[in-house]
């Protein structure tokens, strides 16, 4: 019983930045549930070895363009007639995104809110239409920690590292934007959640990382398939009462 209720099984679903770290790792997880899956972006080599795999294929769509993201996901629409699940985890960035607060230029801002948040305005938009037709569906969209609690900027000392404040607004846009969506089109069935990882361990700098996981209940940094119950969980019909929600996965980061 417990089984086929976190089932996927015949979802359509489409996981945008899908060669991603976190993306890559929530195509793979939704396949094994049963889902079938499109891992899209705009790299396909970066996706070859998960879109070997039965169950997974592979569309171009870049989150910046907003006609990129309708031919995509008509086309998936046009080969199986509806969109179950659609993820998004792309992380779209500019060449200076890790610029120090004080030396960001206002263009700069204004690409990243466009391409990172604006594109994911864009995707929901578009597919929560196509959900409404359906008269179900669940968007699940990757935010942070940091659209919800200001940085810990004493976690950066000794390295060149620090957190971009574009990011922030990002990720907090992000979170309200769902919430908008939970209850605008929750009458269709259309369900809307977040989901908010803490640190994830990407080869950052020893000195990071210890910092990092010092300041964190459980004494370390995520690993990247430690996001993907939580996405099968919001997939599934483990989840059909849950929507407008924003669930942290952050080893206890923000319990502090």
């Amino acid at each position: 019983m417990y089984k086929a209720l976190f089932s996927c099984h015949e979802k359509i679903a489409v996981v945008t930045g899908g060669s991603g770290l976190l993306g890559r790792e929530i195509v793979k997880g939704l396949s094994d549930f049963g889902a079938v899956v499109y891992a899209a972006d705009i790299d396909k080599d970066k996706a070859k070895d998960i879109i070997a795999s039965d169950g997974i294929g592979y569309v171009y769509l870049d989150v910046a363009y907003e006609s990129s993201i309708k031919e995509a996901i008509d086309n998936i629409v046009q080969t199986h007639g509806r969109i179950d699940v659609f993820v998004n985890s792309a992380y779209p960035r500019t060449a200076d995104w890790g610029l120090k607060f004080e030396q960001i230029q206002f263009e700069s801002l204004k690409r990243n809110l466009n391409d990172h948040l604006g594109g994911y305005f864009m995707c929901c938009q578009t597919v929560a239409e196509q959900m409404k037709l359906q008269g179900s569906g669940s968007i699940i969209n990757l935010a942070s920690i940091y659209g919800v609690v200001g940085p810990d900027f004493s976690i950066y000392e000794g390295t060149q590292m620090t957190m971009p404040a574009a990011y922030s607004a990002i990720k907090g846009g992000i979170i309200a934007v769902t919430k908008y969506l939970a209850t605008y089109y929750g009458k269709y069935n259309v369900r809307a959640n977040a989901i908010s990882p803490g640190g994830i361990l990407d080869n950052q700098h020893t000195i990071f990382v210890e910092n990092y996981s010092r300041k964190t209940p459980l004494g370390r940094m995520g690993l990247p398939n430690e996001i993907t119950g939580a996405v099968i969980f919001l997939a599934s019909e483990a989840s059909s009462y849950v929507t407008g929600q924003n669930l942290m996965i952050d080893g206890g980061w923000t319990a502090w």
